[in-house]
């Protein structure tokens, strides 16, 4: 029982760190030596380093303090232990990346002309951090545990809840950078929200059919035996008709859309058909734990 709580432990945090060390990376590669911005309290530690020259990684750690004593009391220890470790992390790897940078065995990515380059790169390699380390539970600190707080409350999605918080940052930002850098920063952050929300919700998408017909238990059971999917058969009413028949609602894979639609077809052309979109899929047939 102790292995296996351990196993799963280290399967949540290993992806933190290491979405930790994405993020850090991301940040003193692409951004900092383009002179762009970031949003939230890390905008904040990059506006403090180009003004004065303050390591991000004292700025880091300094500003997220307050932020972790406020997210203890409201995310609950296990969240507030996993918060902890992706500031932490981030924290280590600003240092780690900075000394190495500082050393010269890391060349930073510059440029004086391409600025959208660096910008989606950057959008990209932050979107790519931080959406791992919220789909593994965890927070790297800042406008981060705002994020978390606001998801939970009122459902919003971590990725738009980030990018309106980054959009005030940034707006302040422009009384200290030019008005050029501060348009492709909004680049970079529209990039990283959709990125995050993509690892957020899964990258496999699958399909849902709900199909109303007169002949729904025969259509369910040739999806079972020509497909082998599980088919569930839901009870409803026709409320013109009155009278009483079945739904099938069934999830299959991109790949399997026309022939799940074809059957669908030939045992009745007049059936109709629901098809949406559905994101991390999990159970037999797709993704398993």
């Amino acid at each position: 029982m102790r292995t296996s709580m351990l196993m799963h432990q280290l399967r949540t945090m290993i992806p933190i760190i290491i979405g930790s060390a994405i993020y850090a990376f991301g940040l003193l590669y692409f951004i900092i030596p383009n002179e762009l911005m970031e949003g939230g309290v890390t905008g904040i530690t990059v506006l403090l380093n180009y003004a004065f020259n303050i390591s991000p990684s004292i700025s880091t750690m300094v500003l997220n303090i307050p932020l972790f004593l406020v997210g203890m009391k409201i995310l609950g220890k296990r969240q507030s232990i996993y918060t902890g470790l992706g500031i932490a992390s981030l924290t280590l790897f600003l240092w780690l990346f900075e000394m190495l940078i500082n050393r010269g065995y890391i060349v930073p990515f510059r440029t004086e002309h391409d600025y959208i380059l660096a910008s989606l790169y950057a959008g990209v390699t932050l979107g790519a951090g931080l959406g791992i380390v919220f789909r593994f539970g965890g927070t790297t600190g800042g406008s981060d545990i705002i994020a978390r707080i606001i998801n939970r409350k009122f459902g919003f999605s971590m990725g738009q809840i980030i990018l309106s918080l980054d959009i005030l940052i940034i707006g302040l930002s422009l009384f200290f950078i030019p008005l050029e850098r501060i348009l492709y920063t909004l680049v970079a952050v529209f990039i990283a929200s959709k990125v995050i929300d993509f690892i957020q919700e899964g990258a496999y998408a699958a399909r849902a059919f709900t199909i109303i017909s007169d002949h729904a238990p025969e259509i369910a059971e040739r999806i079972t035996i020509d497909m082998e999917r599980g088919v569930t058969l839901i009870p409803a009413i026709g409320v013109y008709s009155k009278q009483a028949k079945h739904m099938v609602y069934c999830v299959v894979s991109r790949q399997e859309i026309r022939r799940l639609t074809e059957i669908v077809k030939s045992i009745d052309p007049r059936a109709f058909m629901i098809i949406n979109d559905v994101n991390d899929v999990h159970g037999e047939g797709f993704k398993e734990e």
